[in-house]
């Protein structure tokens, strides 16, 4: 007969260790702007909030569309409007509505960054399709995107 302490002691164990471990990820958290009404209300797209291991208060958050527009690569930063919620920005349409976009955004506290993609384009922001990643997104990540192929995988 199994003791019950047996079992019970490697699952605390492992929960014990994959609580911190999971918490300690940075992530970038794409919403939808229609839950926030100051987001609504100057016509958002989309919020962006860092999360996981990342402090509201001490991260960086910058966003870029990069597009190709009748052939022609471009990119144009975009403009974070901060929201009353601690760390929590809405982004409006900043970019043409031609062409085909990936808006990129990127959360930094320090040593740890976490970024997405998103694309855009004729139909609006593709939230769904959004990738993240715990790290600088690439160049070819966005590439990759905009040609409409899955984001590589990065080793560290």
């Amino acid at each position: 007969m199994l003791k019950p302490t047996r079992f019970v002691t490697p699952v605390f164990a492992l929960a014990a260790i994959a609580g911190p471990v999971l918490a300690g990820w940075p992530v970038l958290i794409i919403g939808n702007p229609e839950a926030s009404a100051p987001a609504r209300s100057i016509h958002a797209v989309l919020t962006v909030k860092p999360g996981g291991c990342l402090a509201p208060d001490s991260t960086t958050v910058t966003g870029t569309a990069a597009g190709i527009v009748t052939g022609e690569r471009r990119s144009i930063p975009l403009k974070l409007t901060p929201l009353p919620e601690a760390g929590l920005y809405a982004v409006t349409p900043q970019w043409p509505a031609e062409g085909k976009w990936v808006l990129q955004f990127t959360a930094t506290d320090g040593t740890r960054t976490a970024s997405a993609l998103v694309p855009a384009g004729p139909n609006g922001v593709e939230r769904g399709n959004a990738r993240f990643f715990t790290r600088q997104a690439s160049p070819g990540d966005i590439d990759a995107m905009l040609n409409g192929q899955p984001a590589a995988v990065a080793k560290k």
